[in-house]
């Protein structure tokens, strides 16, 4: 079911989008050749528990027979790795790398959720491509947030923009409601028809979250559960804002 939040549960949802805003600033500014994805994981966590609120991928999902729980409270997703990578003191991070960070925190009753994909010294043209195409697939898309508007309305506009710049989407994950849930109704695909799906109203809040791939749409899971990566090796990106339905132009919670 699809809830629209009430002005008092937004304002909730902004300080806990306020934190998500802030951890990934701390990330940015650690990142860098040499350092371990399990730094830069403790680095956010840190920010999270330290304004109070709590990470919300942090065993998740909890108590789900045969699902191993998430260990870490960031996904940090390396190079082929397009989601859910698992932070290691052993991935050290190096130059020429781009570095996928997912995290979602949870204060007082909601969550907020964002990534960012970033650069890590001299990066390549292509991935330096990739990342643009990814982030701006978003704003292609949110563009059609508004009140009125469709779901596939925005899954429309981001598979077009990344189609047309020579990237691929990934079909198998999607954007989502966001709220007193992490993962809440409806569904957003990163590609569809437009004028189909959930009319979109005031109120709703979404995390809209294209994942774009290099050389094919095609992943696979690694062995540790979680970890999803180029079924050809080529790059991947992510990028993700929590956002607001609102009477007119949508408000992006998360940045």
């Amino acid at each position: 079911m699809v809830t629209i939040k009430s002005k008092r549960e937004i304002e909730l949802m902004r300080e806990s989008c306020k934190i998500v805003r802030l951890a990934q600033e701390a990330i940015e500014k650690a990142i860098r050749p040499g350092i371990s994805t399990y730094e830069l994981d403790k680095i956010a966590e840190d920010v999270i528990l330290s304004n109070g609120a709590i990470p919300s991928c942090k065993n998740y999902p909890s108590g789900v027979k045969g699902v191993p729980a998430f260990p870490s409270a960031v996904c940090i997703s390396v190079n082929d790795e397009v989601i859910h990578g698992i932070p290691s003191k052993h991935t050290i991070i190096k130059d020429g790398d781009i570095v996928s960070t997912d995290l979602c925190a949870y204060k007082n009753g909601f969550h907020g959720d964002a990534t960012r994909t970033h650069f890590v010294g001299n990066v390549s043209k292509t991935a330096r491509k990739l990342l643009e195409v990814t982030e701006g697939s978003f704003f292609e898309g949110i563009k059609y947030a508004k009140k009125g508007y469709r779901i596939g309305d925005i899954s429309h506009a981001i598979g077009e923009y990344v189609r047309k710049n020579g990237f691929y989407v990934v079909e198998e994950f999607q954007g989502h409601g966001i709220g007193r849930d992490m993962h809440e109704d409806p569904g957003i695909p990163n590609y569809g028809k437009a004028g189909k799906g959930l009319r979109l109203e005031p109120g709703m809040t979404l995390a809209i979250e294209p994942m774009v791939n290099e050389g094919t749409k095609e992943i696979e899971i690694l062995d540790d559960g979680w970890t999803i990566v180029t079924a050809d090796g080529s790059l991947a990106a992510h990028y993700e804002n929590t956002i607001l339905i609102t009477e007119n132009e949508p408000e992006v919670l998360t940045m």
